[in-house]
């Protein structure tokens, strides 16, 4: 007799693992595009992210505030009659300290989503394009203006623990807030457009400090040659082809500044128009980059 062969498993048998529909509230995009901003904001400083990506965002900000401390002690302790830096020279004079800033976050914020395909993600959530976009953008700004205004704002307090004029202070310190500001927003576009180019942080990170400190190597170098040649007129308008000259022309012009620019030759009311069109221009037009960037790359 042949003999007797048992029966296969079936394979075709449906296992309730217990899934649910989501019944809970449906948020919306608004907090969609708050808790992307929220996020970003706070990876620009390493939050929510490991111990080793908050070393360099903090060493860089200790770096930011450490000279307006060191100087509101030295006017305490000596009672200076004023505080021997504007504030609206602070941000010009570590122009340095916030070009690696911004070149060391700008790719973070942008770079890693190209780079490893995370940004289809966001779009499961009721988020557009703009939102993206916007969020990265408001929140780089952000970093960006915690990053120059905190130092001032120190400044300022020690400046009244000083007993200096209140008055003289506090127009000083709003002017600074302004100055830095337009900073913010102007380093924030370019930094994001420029690491948005590239999957690849490293080659983000070294774009954006060539895009920053050639710029600034040329603009000052040919200001420079203008100024031995006597041309001061060509001093300022060369100005305009420099993100921090451009931010250093438009204080000078409407804030009241000390130009930083060779001879201090810098721009008249007249041309300072020009400044601001040019900076307002670059903003929105940094802006419009992004958008058109992630509408290539099918987002």
């Amino acid at each position: 007799m042949p003999p007797e062969t048992t029966a296969a498993p079936a394979q075709d048998v449906i296992h309730n693992i217990g899934y649910r529909n989501y019944a809970g509230p449906r948020l919306g995009r608004a907090y969609a595009r708050r808790s992307l901003f929220s996020q970003s904001l706070r990876g620009a400083y390493g939050l929510g992210r490991s111990a080793k990506s908050k070393v360099l965002p903090m060493i860089l900000f200790g770096v930011m505030v450490l000279p307006a401390a060191i100087i509101v002690a030295v006017s305490v302790a000596t009672k200076m009659n004023k505080l021997p830096l504007e504030y609206t020279r602070y941000a010009i004079l570590l122009q340095a300290v916030i070009g690696l800033y911004i070149a060391s976050q700008a790719p973070q914020s942008v770079s890693r989503d190209l780079r490893f395909k995370t940004v289809p993600l966001y779009f499961s959530r009721p988020i557009e394009r703009v939102d993206y976009v916007a969020a990265k953008f408001a929140a780089m700004a952000s970093a960006l203006f915690i990053l120059t205004a905190t130092p001032l704002l120190l400044l300022y307090v020690g400046a009244l623990l000083a007993k200096l004029d209140f008055a003289d202070q506090t127009k000083g310190f709003a002017q600074g807030l302004v100055s830095v500001i337009l900073l913010s927003l102007l380093f924030a576009g370019i930094g994001l457009v420029v690491a948005a180019l590239t999957p690849r942080r490293g080659f983000g990170v070294a774009a954006v400090i060539a895009v920053l400190t050639i710029s600034y190597g040329a603009v000052s170098t040919i200001q420079g040659i203008a100024l031995a040649q006597d041309n001061t007129a060509a001093v300022s308008w060369i100005g305009l082809f420099s993100p921090i000259t451009l931010v250093d022309g438009v204080q000078t012009a409407f804030l009241s500044a000390t130009s930083a620019f060779p001879g201090g030759h810098g721009p008249s009311a007249g041309t300072g128009v020009v400044y601001l069109l040019v900076l307002l221009a670059l903003v929105v037009g940094s802006y419009g980059l992004l958008m058109r960037r992630y509408r290539k790359v099918g987002l």
